[in-house]
């Protein structure tokens, strides 16, 4: 599975681009909050990515944040949405809105999303409530620490095959037993604890 992108950008459009790394061109969809964070063509991109597997096609989703890539993530374990409309609920509402908008079951807020309709988007608010990632207010920057840690930790436990809950359990003790670690160190240990 494909995590992590680092590359030059070769084509940019609003919801696809192409990275070209070490010459291999990779096409990534992306929400449009990672759109219009990225440079233009030409530039080097870092990308979060989850890579979606189907029986008849492999699709890399990128994101600039750990916050989005979790959203999309959670979004896609719920019955009945899938990346394609995962991906336009994150280009419809910047990531922090759309937490906001679940916790207070905004149905209203998130109906407004292009091809979000009431069901849809009662689901969304009734599956995600609780589960949601803490997002960062106006007046707290996201920290690049713990937060970024976790979320690569997760993404990475994820994409080897272990459930959410199971994930989420050993990747929070993993960081209150070793807060300093790097993320190298803390995988290795969360893994060896797996195995055991």
């Amino acid at each position: 599975m494909i995590a992590r992108l680092h590359g030059r950008l070769v084509e940019k459009t609003p919801s696809r681009l192409i990275v070209d790394v070490a010459g291999v061109g990779y096409d990534v969809l992306v929400p449009l909050s990672t759109f219009y964070g990225l440079g233009d063509s030409g530039s080097d991109v870092t990308l979060r990515v989850h890579t979606h597997v189907r029986e008849d096609v492999i699709a890399l989703f990128g994101f600039a944040t750990a916050l989005e890539q979790d959203l999309f993530e959670r979004l896609i374990a719920i019955s009945g949405i899938g990346p394609k409309l995962a991906l336009a609920v994150l280009s419809g509402i910047d990531p922090a809105e759309l937490v906001r908008a679940i916790r207070t079951q905004d149905v209203a807020r998130l109906t407004r999303i292009p091809g979000v309709g009431k069901k849809t988007a009662e689901r969304i608010g009734l599956e995600l409530k609780d589960r949601l990632p803490r997002a960062p207010s106006a007046a707290e920057p996201a920290s690049a620490g713990s937060d970024d840690r976790r979320a690569d930790l997760l993404s990475a436990l994820t994409n080897l095959g272990y459930k959410g809950a199971v994930a989420e359990k050993a990747v929070d003790a993993a960081l209150t037993r070793a807060p300093q670690a790097s993320f190298e160190d803390l995988l290795r240990e969360i893994l060896r604890g797996m195995v055991r």
